[in-house]
């Protein structure tokens, strides 16, 4: 169960890291995510949820 909190966990990052990015416009591509600031607000704290999710991951059961 631990590798299922891992791989959540490194895709919300992912997402979360490329959301912030297309919300501060600064991939160089066109669509409808870029440029628009809800998405440099959503991006950070989807990765931030990862990260708990990468954390829970890694704890040890005792």
């Amino acid at each position: 169960m631990r590798w299922v909190w891992l791989v959540i966990g490194a895709l919300l990052v992912l997402s979360g890291v490329v959301w912030t990015l297309q919300g501060l416009d600064l991939l160089g591509q066109s669509g409808g995510m870029n440029g628009q600031k809800m998405w440099a607000v959503i991006g950070p704290i989807t990765a931030v949820v990862g990260l708990f999710a990468v954390s829970k991951g890694l704890r040890k059961r005792p």
